[in-house]
């Protein structure tokens, strides 16, 4: 890797996760910018929203009334994507055209009774509250017998697909372990049987050795812009021991968890001051009762900005029809996030907003 300048010419790095390429093109970061441009008006939002279906008290579009939640809430999505196993599914097989029924659980989960709030809003407390609302779903889902994997993720952003701005997440799990995981899963094992160590606690080390893309980092777990990031400021999310999924994090953990969630978001609505919008979720073990010690514990972060709170990245012609592509270099995105502050640029600590949070 000394051999070339990577923060200069084009060249291709290796995705340890998925075996996929993805191709960088730092010099491209140069060309003006005549694309479309997003919209940063920031909506002043209430505290409660009366229409709003994830607020306190209020009725969903199901019919169902929300109780007057403290802090966290979790319930059946009304339109779920997946439902239990219905009597008589059979499979498809016809030659080239498979099918198969597919059954699960689909959870909402509200981070906070605030309408106003995003992660990078609530409080140290209230996201450790969140962290354990997931732990217990984590537990409670894969207990079924017909539930195999656990997908937890968030959508923030309406550019991302979110049709609602009250802070919440998703649970989808089901009885088979979809493919971003499999994925990652086979790679995992691969390694383990080869080098028998975890994949990605090795990786880890060689990151903290080499330190050019850690973005922060406590005593549980550390937040990088993995080497083959695609989206200009991916992060993934590592424990610094190995741990196969949220059922083994220790009390301790989970505020050290917590604390990493608040350092990642924040520093996100630093870097062009606005609500950053991302995807993210949590890869862990399965939930098939096997032991999995291929399987470290992540979380993925995925937004789309780009070079400024009207930038984004589009996934489009080389993306779609060759291979991931992005312009920044990974090193670069991680020295932005890493040399912004820990305050979020909305809070002056002497302000209303502040005191009420």
């Amino acid at each position: 890797m000394t051999d070339i300048n990577l923060a200069e010419i084009p060249h291709r790095r290796k995705n340890l996760l998925t075996g996929e390429w993805v191709l960088v093109s730092p010099h491209r970061n140069k060309r003006p910018w005549q694309g479309q441009l997003e919209s940063t008006k920031a909506d002043v939002l209430p505290h409660y929203d009366e229409t709003c279906y994830l607020c306190p008290g209020n009725f969903r579009a199901g019919g169902h009334k929300n109780p007057s939640y403290q802090d966290t809430f979790a319930f059946d999505n009304d339109f779920a994507a997946l439902v239990p196993r219905e009597v008589g599914a059979t499979d498809l097989s016809e030659g080239l055209l498979q099918a198969h029924p597919e059954t699960g659980i689909c959870r909402v989960i509200c981070f906070s009774p605030r309408h106003d709030l995003s992660m990078a809003e609530m409080r140290q407390d209230q996201l450790e509250k969140v962290v354990d609302l997931w732990q217990k779903e984590y537990r409670t889902l894969g207990a079924y017998e017909d539930i195999n994997y656990v997908q937890i993720f968030e959508n923030k952003g309406s550019v991302m697909g979110c049709s609602n701005p009250h802070p919440h997440g998703q649970i989808w799990s089901q009885c088979s372990v979809p493919d971003e995981p499999k994925r990652e899963l086979e790679r995992m094992t691969a390694y383990l049987e080869e080098n028998g160590q975890p994949l990605l606690i090795d990786y880890l080390n060689l990151e903290l050795e080499q330190k050019d893309r850690i973005v922060c980092e406590n005593d549980g777990f550390v937040a990088l812009v993995p080497f083959w990031a695609t989206w200009p400021f991916e992060i993934l999310v590592l424990p610094r021991r190995q741990m196969e999924s949220l059922d083994a994090m220790t009390d301790a953990e989970k505020v050290l968890h917590a604390e990493i969630l608040k350092c990642v978001t924040v520093r996100y609505d630093n870097l062009f001051q606005v609500s950053f919008p991302y995807s993210s979720g949590i890869h862990q073990s399965p939930t098939d009762g096997k032991p999995h010690p291929e399987c470290t514990f992540h979380m993925h972060f995925f937004p789309p900005l780009l070079r400024s709170a009207s930038v984004k990245k589009f996934m489009v012609g080389y993306e779609m029809l060759g291979g991931s592509q992005r312009d920044i270099t990974p090193e670069t995105s991680a020295q932005l996030l890493r040399d912004l502050g820990d305050l979020h640029y909305k809070v002056d600590p002497n302000s209303e907003y502040s005191k009420s949070l």
